[in-house]
């Protein structure tokens, strides 16, 4: 037997079994973080609260806090929220790799590079999408509903807009995600909310007009499935009960 070579082989799989070991690990660690974010940036009360109503946070919460505009926008084209036959149904697991659901669907829906999967919003038969403002946030109110059936996309219903410039209106720094959340856990959410998602985007009530206007807000999505918007400039919160805005 060639020992010398056995030892070699040897090593080569200690080697080996230590890199898989070594990305498990990291792979756990990646994973513990995520499902213990850090709780500091809110208030003493605020977690005080959470611990006596059994409040629980299971997403990081972003540190973020840009300088955003109010936004008007417009519904346009004379198909807008008609549902529309693709020509090809398109096999529905895509909606999870982002750039080849675009590359599948950019040829049958004007523009969808430009809007952002929500799986808050998702329901039996219909996958949900939201036009991005600036390219980065979604502008909640505004659909791109995604039919399918039998694991198949096969139409679609399209809220086309055009945002209007906004250079003229004033930029304001939007309100931190941990000032919201504290709002929401002291005066809002129930007893054993679990907050499964917090993001950026913008809102804005939908007014028989040419002309719509939405605003920077914090979007909250319970576990339960319930969601809350917080106004990012005024702090505002949108309830879903109600889906009324309360100061």
């Amino acid at each position: 037997m060639d020992w010398s070579r056995a030892k070699n082989v040897l090593i080569y799989a200690f080697i080996m079994l230590n890199l898989v070991l070594g990305y498990q690990l990291w792979m756990d660690l990646r994973e513990q973080a995520d499902a213990n974010p850090d709780l500091t940036s809110l208030t003493e009360n605020t977690q005080r609260v959470m611990e006596g109503r059994n409040i629980k946070v299971a997403v990081q919460i972003p540190s973020v806090t840009p300088e955003l505009p109010k936004i008007s926008y417009g519904f346009i084209g004379k198909d807008s929220g008609k549902q529309m036959q693709l020509a090809e149904p398109v096999y529905s697991k895509l909606i999870f790799e982002p750039d080849e659901l675009v590359g599948a669907l950019k040829g049958s829906i004007p523009g969808i590079e430009n809007y952002r999967y929500d799986p808050a919003n998702n329901t039996d038969g219909m996958f949900i999408l939201h036009p991005l403002v600036d390219g980065k946030f979604p502008l909640f109110r505004v659909n791109l509903q995604l039919h399918y059936s039998d694991q198949r996309i096969f139409s679609y219903t399209q809220q086309q807009i055009e945002i209007n410039s906004s250079g003229e209106e004033k930029r304001q720094r939007v309100l931190s995600a941990s000032k919201a959340l504290g709002n929401l856990v002291e005066n809002y959410l129930p007893n054993n909310a679990v907050v499964k998602s917090i993001e950026l985007g913008y809102y804005g009530e939908l007014f028989n007009s040419d002309a719509q206007v939405a605003a920077p807000v914090w979007r909250f999505t319970l576990e339960s499935g319930e969601i809350y918007y917080v106004q990012g400039i005024s702090g505002d919160v949108i309830s879903p009960s109600s889906d009324k805005t309360k100061e």
